[in-house]
């Protein structure tokens, strides 16, 4: 087994309950005691990344206009800046760990992301 099993249609699968996990979860932990911004970031990209999922040409988008490519490039770039935020922006505490931990968990998906030319051989 490759270490890059995260197919295209697994990816699918996880972005909606991450999208709707990253407008709730803020008000769930009760995140923003050190900055509003760490409450409002999460939301606001949640929102985003449903659209996002939304317009994605796979099996789960709904208007299929994006391509996959460039969902996985937004996805590299969330996770840079959610590793970056709570270190530029001065989180501490649950809101420093909050973004750190999903931030190198995006990035651990996008780098498990098997290619599509290995799918369809697979």
């Amino acid at each position: 087994m490759s270490p890059r099993f995260i197919t295209k249609t697994i990816h699918a699968y996880l972005d909606y309950p991450v999208a709707l996990g990253l407008i709730a979860m803020p008000f769930l932990f009760g995140l923003g005691e050190t900055a509003p911004l760490a409450l409002w970031l999460s939301v606001i990209t949640g929102v985003a990344a449903f659209v996002l999922t939304v317009l994605t040409d796979h099996h789960l988008g709904v208007i299929r206009i994006l391509p996959y490519s460039l969902h996985l490039t937004v996805d590299a770039m969330v996770g840079v800046a959610f590793v970056a935020a709570p270190i530029l922006l001065g989180f501490v505490g649950l809101d420093f760990w909050y973004y750190m931990g999903l931030g190198l968990t995006v990035l651990a998906v996008v780098g498990l992301h098997q290619p599509e030319d290995s799918t369809a051989t697979a």
